[in-house]
């Protein structure tokens, strides 16, 4: 549920980050994405983006912590 939420926020900011992006290199002074549509397609596009990350991020700590729990395991012994 985390993981979802801050792919929704950080996807929201993604689209005004590459709409920026896009304004600075091009030298537009506005962008007309063309309706809710197209915003949105992009907004999803960038929620799985942020999601899949944030997956991978958690399956790293997963098995680093498991990883640190086997190694202070052996050590007690």
């Amino acid at each position: 549920m985390v993981r979802m939420s801050a792919a929704s926020i950080a996807g929201f900011i993604l689209v005004f980050v590459e709409s920026y992006i896009v304004m600075q290199l091009k030298g537009y002074k506005t962008i007309d994405f063309g309706g809710i549509s197209p915003f949105v397609s992009i907004w999803s596009m960038n929620f799985f983006l942020v999601f899949s990350i944030l997956t991978q991020v958690k399956h790293w700590y997963l098995a680093r912590e498991e990883e640190r729990e086997t190694e202070y395991a052996k050590n007690d012994r």
